[in-house]
Order: structure tokens, then C-alpha cells, then sequence
């Protein structure tokens, strides 16, 4: 456990001082957004192509390492949907509250930290989660809260979900990438080098964004946001670890990596998509 901490220590230090250059005003709210959007654009987008580029696709696209993070992490989505409409919220404010307990922060904190953490191994599982998120999930909110606003579900509706994942820089990096990896084409080493030079400025960037970005936001309701942390960083885990290790039998590896992934914080996108 005290190897671990060791481990981590740097990673909560970078967003400790973050957090602490936003909160003495050093670091202001515009320095913050333009920071996390080199992340989001540049570092991050450099960092996930290059990993995809030199995976073989099928370390990607492994069926029942896939099918165990869907499903446990479909699971938590419709339990806090549930808890959240017994309350009596709306349709609208259950779908944020589920991306809140199932949604984490896998590419600003996950594909940065595990593959540093547990080696570049960790890039191909890591990026199984990542693509889920984004394609299964992000896609759900816009799904559910158009079709509760209509009454109906609403074939126009697919047209922006699909507009909005070609315009996310990370699902495009994944794509090209695998494309890349698929054709076979070996990465020249002036590419390689622009890329590792480029991708590396992600974990730091992106720590230091996280903490700073954190000085300005506060919790509202503090039993409901209780909750959904427990959700998130307790039950999420436990229902990947469950579904990759006793259900579909996923190399110890991967579902290490997997659980990990799962047990990263609520994505900043939650917040976005919720003031969309």
C-alpha cells in the first residue's frame, strides 16, 4: 500500500499545485481553459495515436475484454438512473447522474497515469475504456435526454451525436491510429519523436488542469454528490473487476488495468454535457 502511495504521490502533487495556483489567483480561469484545450487537441490526441498506432488492432478491440467493461459499467449506469428517478428527478438529471457514477476521467487522468503507472502494456485496455465511454455512453445522455424532451425517440438526434464524436480529437486519434496499425505502416522516427516529444506534455498538462480547474467548483448537494463518488469509485470497479475476472474471464492484465480505469473520477465532459 505505502509503494503505491510513493507511486501516486507525484500525480496528486501536480494537481495539488494546480489547484493551488488557481486558488491563489495565479492561475486564472482562462489560463485553465487554454491549458486543458492544448491538452484536449495536441498532448492528449499526440499521446492516444501514438499508442494506437504501434497496438496490433486486436490488443484494441479485444471482444470480452469489451463486452466485461460494457456491462459493468451498464450496470452502474442503471442502478444510479434508478436511485435517481426513485428520488423523483426528471429524466434529464437521472441521465447526468448516471454518466456521473459510471463516466470517469480515463483521457485527461486514465491514459496518462496507468501508462506510466503500470507500463505502455496498459495503453491497449486503457483505450477500450476510453472508446466505450465515448462512443457508447457519451452517445446515451444525447440519446435519452432528446428523446425525453420529444416523448419519443427521434431519428434527427443521431446526426449531432455522430457530428459530435468525429469532432472529439480523441476518438478521432483512436481511429486513426488503429487505421495506421491496421495498414501496417511503420511510423518514420521524425514522427515517432514529434509525438512522444508532443504526447508527453499530457500528464503534466493535464494534472495541473484537473487541480485547477477543481478551485472554482463545490458541492451543491453534498449527500447526492456522495453518492455518486461512492458509485463511481467503489461500486464501478467492483462491477468491472466482477464481470472481467468471474464472467468473461479477461487476462489478469487487462482487467487490472480495466478496474483501474474504472476507478478514475467523474470526466470534466459529465459537467459539460450536463450545461449543454
Amino acid at each position: 500500500m505505502l509503494a503505491i502511495l510513493l507511486k501516486t504521490l507525484p500525480f496528486f502533487a501536480v494537481l495539488g499545485l494546480g489547484y493551488g495556483a488557481a486558488r491563489r489567483g495565479f492561475f486564472s480561469e482562462t489560463a485553465t481553459a487554454h491549458l486543458t484545450r492544448f491538452v484536449f487537441y495536441f498532448a492528449l490526441s499526440a499521446m492516444i495515436f501514438r499508442f494506437a498506432a504501434t497496438l496490433p488492432v486486436a490488443t484494441i478491440f479485444h471482444a470480452p475484454s469489451v463486452l466485461a467493461y460494457l456491462c459493468g459499467t451498464l450496470a452502474v449506469y442503471v442502478l444510479a438512473t434508478t436511485v435517481a428517478l426513485i428520488r423523483g428527478t426528471g429524466v434529464e438529471v437521472a441521465a447526468v447522474e448516471a454518466q456521473c457514477a459510471a463516466i470517469g476521467n480515463v483521457g485527461f487522468l486514465g491514459i496518462p497515469m496507468l501508462v506510466l503507472l503500470m507500463g505502455p502494456a496498459a495503453a491497449g485496455p486503457v483505450m477500450i475504456v476510453l472508446a466505450t465511454d465515448l462512443v457508447v455512453f457519451g452517445s446515451l445522455i444525447v440519446v435519452i435526454v432528446s428523446a425525453s424532451r420529444d416523448g419519443r425517440m427521434n431519428l434527427a438526434v443521431l446526426g449531432p451525436v455522430l457530428h459530435g464524436l468525429i469532432r472529439n480529437p480523441m476518438v478521432m486519434s483512436i481511429l486513426a491510429g488503429l487505421t495506421w496499425s491496421a495498414l501496417e505502416l511503420p511510423l518514420p522516427d521524425p514522427a515517432m519523436e514529434f509525438l512522444t516529444l508532443l504526447g508527453a506534455a499530457a500528464t503534466p498538462g493535464a494534472l495541473f488542469a484537473i487541480g485547477a480547474s477543481l478551485a472554482t467548483k463545490s458541492a451543491d448537494r453534498p449527500v447526492i454528490a456522495i453518492w455518486l463518488s461512492t458509485a463511481k469509485l467503489g461500486l464501478h470497479p467492483a462491477l468491472v473487476a466482477l464481470c472481467a475476472l468471474w464472467v468473461f474471464d479477461v487476462p489478469p492484465f487487462t482487467a487490472a488495468v480495466m478496474i483501474a480505469a474504472a476507478a478514475m473520477p467523474t470526466a470534466g465532459n459529465v459537467y459539460i454535457l450536463a450545461q449543454h
